[in-house]
Protein backbone atom coordinates (compact mmCIF):
# COMPACT_ATOMS: atom_id res chain seq x y z
CA UNK A 1 0.00 0.00 0.00
CA UNK A 2 1.36 3.28 -0.28
CA UNK A 3 1.24 5.85 1.96
CA UNK A 4 -1.10 8.67 0.18
CA UNK A 5 -3.96 6.09 -0.47
CA UNK A 6 -4.43 6.42 3.42
CA UNK A 7 -6.33 9.63 3.29
CA UNK A 8 -6.63 9.61 7.18
CA UNK A 9 -5.74 8.33 10.88
CA UNK A 10 -7.93 6.29 12.75
CA UNK A 11 -6.59 5.00 15.97
CA UNK A 12 -9.00 2.48 17.91
CA UNK A 13 -9.41 1.32 21.72
CA UNK A 14 -10.00 -2.39 22.37
CA UNK A 15 -11.31 -3.33 26.01
CA UNK A 16 -7.71 -4.36 27.89
CA UNK A 17 -6.69 -0.46 28.56
CA UNK A 18 -9.15 2.14 27.13
CA UNK A 19 -7.21 4.61 29.26
CA UNK A 20 -4.22 4.72 27.61
CA UNK A 21 -5.49 4.33 24.08
CA UNK A 22 -7.07 7.62 24.83
CA UNK A 23 -4.00 9.29 26.01
CA UNK A 24 -2.64 7.89 22.75
CA UNK A 25 -5.16 9.95 20.88
CA UNK A 26 -4.87 12.77 22.75
CA UNK A 27 -1.30 13.18 22.40
CA UNK A 28 -2.30 12.47 18.49
CA UNK A 29 -4.48 15.39 18.55
CA UNK A 30 -7.65 13.01 17.06
CA UNK A 31 -10.53 11.75 18.25
CA UNK A 32 -10.58 8.10 19.44
CA UNK A 33 -12.46 6.22 16.72
CA UNK A 34 -16.06 4.78 17.67
CA UNK A 35 -16.15 1.04 18.21
CA UNK A 36 -18.56 -1.42 19.91
CA UNK A 37 -16.88 -4.34 21.40
CA UNK A 38 -19.39 -7.00 23.47
CA UNK A 39 -19.43 -10.52 24.65
CA UNK A 40 -22.64 -12.56 23.95
CA UNK A 41 -24.02 -14.25 26.57
CA UNK A 42 -22.00 -17.52 25.54
CA UNK A 43 -18.58 -16.18 25.80
CA UNK A 44 -17.89 -14.95 22.13
CA UNK A 45 -16.19 -11.97 21.18
CA UNK A 46 -18.05 -9.41 18.90
CA UNK A 47 -16.52 -6.20 17.51
CA UNK A 48 -18.55 -3.28 15.35
CA UNK A 49 -16.58 -0.41 13.89
CA UNK A 50 -19.23 2.23 14.28
CA UNK A 51 -18.09 4.49 11.68
CA UNK A 52 -16.20 3.98 8.50
CA UNK A 53 -12.76 2.71 8.33
CA UNK A 54 -12.43 2.63 4.41
CA UNK A 55 -8.90 3.95 3.40
CA UNK A 56 -8.05 4.45 6.73
CA UNK A 57 -4.84 4.45 8.39
CA UNK A 58 -6.21 2.51 11.42
CA UNK A 59 -4.35 1.64 14.28
CA UNK A 60 -5.86 -0.64 16.83
CA UNK A 61 -4.30 -0.35 20.44
CA UNK A 62 -4.87 -3.43 22.77
CA UNK A 63 -1.84 -5.11 25.17
CA UNK A 64 -2.70 -8.76 25.25
CA UNK A 65 -2.46 -8.46 29.26
CA UNK A 66 -4.92 -10.64 31.63
CA UNK A 67 -7.52 -11.91 30.80
CA UNK A 68 -4.34 -12.57 27.94
CA UNK A 69 -7.10 -14.84 25.84
CA UNK A 70 -10.05 -12.85 26.10
CA UNK A 71 -8.11 -9.48 25.13
CA UNK A 72 -5.99 -11.68 21.87
CA UNK A 73 -9.52 -12.57 20.87
CA UNK A 74 -10.59 -9.54 20.76
CA UNK A 75 -7.97 -8.13 19.28
CA UNK A 76 -8.27 -10.66 16.32
CA UNK A 77 -11.65 -9.59 15.27
CA UNK A 78 -11.16 -6.03 15.17
CA UNK A 79 -8.02 -6.73 12.54
CA UNK A 80 -10.35 -9.00 10.80
CA UNK A 81 -13.31 -6.53 11.21
CA UNK A 82 -11.24 -3.83 9.99
CA UNK A 83 -9.69 -5.75 7.16
CA UNK A 84 -13.43 -6.38 6.04
CA UNK A 85 -14.37 -3.01 5.91
CA UNK A 86 -11.67 -1.99 3.61
CA UNK A 87 -9.19 0.10 5.72
CA UNK A 88 -6.13 0.92 3.77
CA UNK A 89 -3.38 -0.41 6.59
CA UNK A 90 -4.08 -2.04 9.87
CA UNK A 91 -1.37 -1.76 12.86
CA UNK A 92 -1.59 -3.78 15.89
CA UNK A 93 -0.27 -1.35 18.69
CA UNK A 94 1.24 -4.07 21.40
CA UNK A 95 1.98 -1.78 24.43
CA UNK A 96 2.30 -5.66 25.97
CA UNK A 97 2.67 -8.88 24.02
CA UNK A 98 1.59 -12.11 25.68
CA UNK A 99 2.59 -14.85 25.43
CA UNK A 100 6.56 -13.86 24.85
CA UNK A 101 8.26 -15.79 27.78
CA UNK A 102 6.83 -19.03 25.42
CA UNK A 103 9.79 -17.84 22.38
CA UNK A 104 11.39 -21.25 22.27
CA UNK A 105 11.52 -24.77 23.03
CA UNK A 106 13.63 -25.70 26.44
CA UNK A 107 11.79 -29.01 27.09
CA UNK A 108 10.66 -31.81 25.22
CA UNK A 109 6.93 -31.62 23.19
CA UNK A 110 6.35 -28.20 24.49
CA UNK A 111 4.97 -25.46 21.85
CA UNK A 112 6.63 -21.43 20.91
CA UNK A 113 3.56 -19.97 21.39
CA UNK A 114 4.81 -16.65 20.61
CA UNK A 115 5.33 -17.64 17.05
CA UNK A 116 1.61 -19.16 16.97
CA UNK A 117 0.38 -15.74 18.42
CA UNK A 118 2.40 -13.75 15.83
CA UNK A 119 1.12 -16.18 12.96
CA UNK A 120 -2.67 -15.22 14.14
CA UNK A 121 -2.51 -11.60 14.31
CA UNK A 122 -0.43 -11.85 10.78
CA UNK A 123 -3.41 -14.09 9.09
CA UNK A 124 -5.52 -11.76 11.19
CA UNK A 125 -5.37 -9.38 8.30
CA UNK A 126 -2.81 -7.16 10.73
CA UNK A 127 -0.62 -5.12 7.78
CA UNK A 128 2.51 -3.62 10.84
CA UNK A 129 3.01 -4.21 14.48
CA UNK A 130 4.10 -1.88 17.26
CA UNK A 131 5.43 -3.32 20.34
CA UNK A 132 7.44 -2.07 23.30
CA UNK A 133 9.86 -4.10 25.25
CA UNK A 134 9.78 -7.73 23.70
CA UNK A 135 10.30 -10.01 26.56
CA UNK A 136 13.00 -11.48 23.78
CA UNK A 137 14.45 -9.71 20.46
CA UNK A 138 14.00 -12.93 18.38
CA UNK A 139 10.39 -12.52 18.87
CA UNK A 140 10.55 -9.49 16.45
CA UNK A 141 11.67 -12.21 13.72
CA UNK A 142 8.60 -14.37 14.23
CA UNK A 143 6.50 -11.72 12.44
CA UNK A 144 6.66 -11.99 8.24
CA UNK A 145 5.26 -8.19 8.46
CA UNK A 146 7.28 -5.27 9.42
CA UNK A 147 7.63 -4.40 13.16
CA UNK A 148 8.24 -1.48 14.83
CA UNK A 149 10.25 -2.53 18.25
CA UNK A 150 9.97 0.11 20.63
CA UNK A 151 11.50 0.99 24.67
CA UNK A 152 10.18 2.19 27.87
CA UNK A 153 13.67 3.39 28.47
CA UNK A 154 13.45 6.99 27.32
CA UNK A 155 10.67 7.79 29.20
CA UNK A 156 11.81 5.44 32.52
CA UNK A 157 15.19 7.36 32.20
CA UNK A 158 14.30 10.48 33.16
CA UNK A 159 12.27 9.55 36.18
CA UNK A 160 14.92 7.22 37.24
CA UNK A 161 17.54 10.04 36.96
CA UNK A 162 15.39 12.47 39.11
CA UNK A 163 14.56 9.59 41.84
CA UNK A 164 17.79 7.70 42.27
CA UNK A 165 20.49 10.66 41.78
CA UNK A 166 23.79 10.34 39.99
CA UNK A 167 26.08 7.18 39.27
CA UNK A 168 23.89 4.85 40.19
CA UNK A 169 24.31 0.81 40.10
CA UNK A 170 22.23 -0.74 37.50
CA UNK A 171 21.57 -4.49 38.12
CA UNK A 172 20.42 -7.08 35.74
CA UNK A 173 18.39 -9.62 38.20
CA UNK A 174 19.22 -12.76 35.88
CA UNK A 175 21.61 -13.26 32.32
CA UNK A 176 18.75 -12.78 30.67
CA UNK A 177 18.21 -9.32 31.14
CA UNK A 178 21.55 -8.23 31.24
CA UNK A 179 22.08 -6.65 27.87
CA UNK A 180 19.10 -4.03 29.34
CA UNK A 181 20.63 -3.66 32.21
CA UNK A 182 23.81 -2.27 30.78
CA UNK A 183 21.36 0.33 28.29
CA UNK A 184 20.18 1.30 31.35
CA UNK A 185 23.60 1.94 32.81
CA UNK A 186 24.67 3.89 30.06
CA UNK A 187 21.66 6.18 30.00
CA UNK A 188 21.92 6.82 33.90
CA UNK A 189 25.53 7.06 33.61
CA UNK A 190 25.86 4.20 36.35
CA UNK A 191 27.58 1.31 37.05
CA UNK A 192 26.87 -2.43 36.09
CA UNK A 193 26.07 -5.84 38.50
CA UNK A 194 24.77 -8.94 37.90
CA UNK A 195 22.51 -11.56 39.81
CA UNK A 196 22.74 -15.13 38.95
CA UNK A 197 19.35 -17.23 39.36
CA UNK A 198 18.00 -20.23 38.86
CA UNK A 199 14.18 -20.58 38.15
CA UNK A 200 12.62 -23.62 39.93
CA UNK A 201 9.27 -23.93 38.67
CA UNK A 202 6.89 -21.09 36.95
CA UNK A 203 6.57 -19.13 40.13
CA UNK A 204 9.43 -19.78 42.07
CA UNK A 205 13.02 -18.40 41.63
CA UNK A 206 16.29 -19.19 43.27
CA UNK A 207 18.75 -16.13 43.23
CA UNK A 208 22.32 -17.20 44.04
CA UNK A 209 25.53 -14.77 43.84
CA UNK A 210 26.02 -11.31 42.72
CA UNK A 211 28.93 -10.33 40.02
CA UNK A 212 29.94 -6.39 40.52
CA UNK A 213 30.22 -4.01 43.40
CA UNK A 214 27.02 -2.65 44.85
CA UNK A 215 28.27 -1.51 49.01
CA UNK A 216 26.75 1.88 49.93
CA UNK A 217 25.55 2.18 46.36
CA UNK A 218 22.29 2.99 45.06
CA UNK A 219 21.13 0.37 42.78
CA UNK A 220 18.43 -0.14 40.22
CA UNK A 221 17.54 -3.70 39.40
CA UNK A 222 15.73 -3.82 35.66
CA UNK A 223 14.18 -6.27 33.58
CA UNK A 224 10.92 -6.01 31.23
CA UNK A 225 8.02 -7.50 33.06
CA UNK A 226 7.33 -8.71 36.50
CA UNK A 227 3.92 -10.98 37.43
CA UNK A 228 5.08 -13.21 41.01
CA UNK A 229 7.71 -9.86 41.82
CA UNK A 230 9.59 -13.29 42.95
CA UNK A 231 12.86 -12.38 40.30
CA UNK A 232 12.75 -9.06 42.13
CA UNK A 233 12.48 -9.24 45.70
CA UNK A 234 15.15 -12.51 45.88
CA UNK A 235 18.15 -9.67 43.69
CA UNK A 236 17.39 -7.15 46.63
CA UNK A 237 17.52 -9.35 48.98
CA UNK A 238 21.15 -10.66 47.68
CA UNK A 239 21.83 -6.84 47.04
CA UNK A 240 21.11 -5.62 50.52
CA UNK A 241 23.02 -8.55 52.06
CA UNK A 242 26.11 -7.21 49.49
CA UNK A 243 25.87 -3.92 51.36
CA UNK A 244 23.55 -1.86 48.77
CA UNK A 245 22.46 1.39 50.78
CA UNK A 246 19.14 2.03 48.76
CA UNK A 247 17.46 0.09 45.85
CA UNK A 248 14.92 0.58 43.29
CA UNK A 249 13.18 -1.41 40.55
CA UNK A 250 12.31 -0.20 37.42
CA UNK A 251 10.31 -2.62 34.91
CA UNK A 252 8.29 -1.63 31.84
CA UNK A 253 5.17 -4.03 32.43
CA UNK A 254 3.82 -4.65 35.76
CA UNK A 255 2.01 -7.34 35.76
CA UNK A 256 1.54 -7.93 39.53
CA UNK A 257 -1.04 -10.57 40.50
CA UNK A 258 -2.23 -10.23 44.29
CA UNK A 259 0.56 -13.19 45.81
CA UNK A 260 3.34 -10.42 43.73
CA UNK A 261 1.83 -7.47 45.41
CA UNK A 262 1.70 -8.68 48.57
CA UNK A 263 5.78 -9.90 48.02
CA UNK A 264 6.63 -6.78 47.08
CA UNK A 265 4.74 -4.75 49.74
CA UNK A 266 6.57 -7.79 52.60
CA UNK A 267 9.94 -6.51 50.97
CA UNK A 268 11.08 -3.37 52.26
CA UNK A 269 14.56 -3.74 50.52
CA UNK A 270 13.01 -2.31 47.18
CA UNK A 271 11.60 1.50 48.19
CA UNK A 272 10.23 2.02 45.20
CA UNK A 273 9.12 -0.12 41.87
CA UNK A 274 8.90 2.39 38.92
CA UNK A 275 7.02 1.00 35.76
CA UNK A 276 5.00 2.50 32.95
CA UNK A 277 1.24 2.66 31.92
CA UNK A 278 1.52 -0.42 28.74
CA UNK A 279 -0.52 -2.25 31.19
CA UNK A 280 -3.58 -1.28 33.54
CA UNK A 281 -2.28 -0.03 36.66
CA UNK A 282 -4.80 -0.01 39.47
CA UNK A 283 -3.33 0.06 42.71
CA UNK A 284 0.19 2.11 43.72
CA UNK A 285 0.25 -0.14 46.76
CA UNK A 286 0.38 2.98 48.86
CA UNK A 287 2.53 4.90 46.50
CA UNK A 288 5.11 2.19 46.43
CA UNK A 289 4.95 1.63 42.66
CA UNK A 290 5.79 5.02 40.50
CA UNK A 291 4.43 4.91 37.08
CA UNK A 292 5.56 7.07 34.28
CA UNK A 293 3.40 7.21 30.67
CA UNK A 294 4.48 5.82 26.81
CA UNK A 295 1.63 7.25 25.48
CA UNK A 296 3.64 9.97 24.06
CA UNK A 297 6.39 7.68 22.74
CA UNK A 298 3.80 5.62 21.39
CA UNK A 299 2.02 8.34 20.29
CA UNK A 300 4.79 9.47 18.06
CA UNK A 301 5.96 6.69 16.75
CA UNK A 302 1.76 6.05 15.49
CA UNK A 303 2.46 9.77 13.72
CA UNK A 304 5.83 8.66 12.67
CA UNK A 305 4.63 5.81 10.46
CA UNK A 306 1.22 7.56 9.19
CA UNK A 307 3.95 10.11 7.76
CA UNK A 308 6.03 7.55 6.55
CA UNK A 309 9.25 9.13 8.73
CA UNK A 310 11.45 7.30 11.01
CA UNK A 311 11.32 6.12 14.42
CA UNK A 312 15.08 5.08 15.05
CA UNK A 313 14.87 8.18 17.15
CA UNK A 314 12.43 7.38 19.85
CA UNK A 315 15.13 5.12 20.91
CA UNK A 316 16.76 7.95 22.54
CA UNK A 317 16.43 10.32 25.41
CA UNK A 318 15.38 14.17 24.84
CA UNK A 319 17.20 15.66 27.20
Amino acid sequence: MEMDEAKKICVYSGTAHPQLSHDIAEYLGVPLGKVHPMRFPDGETFVQFEEGVRRADAFLIQPTCAPVNDNLMELLVMIDAARRASAARITAVLPYFGYARQDRKDKPRVPITAKLVANLITEAGADRIIALDLHSQQIQGFFDIPMDHLYARPVLVPFLKKLVGENPVVVAPDSGSAKMAMSYGDMLGGGFAVVAKRRINATTVASSHLVGDVKDKTCVITDDLTSTCGTLCAAARILKDNGAARIYAAVTHCLLNDAGKQKLLNTPEIEALVTTDAVPQLDDLGGKIKVVSVAPILGEAIRRIHDGKSVSSLFYINH
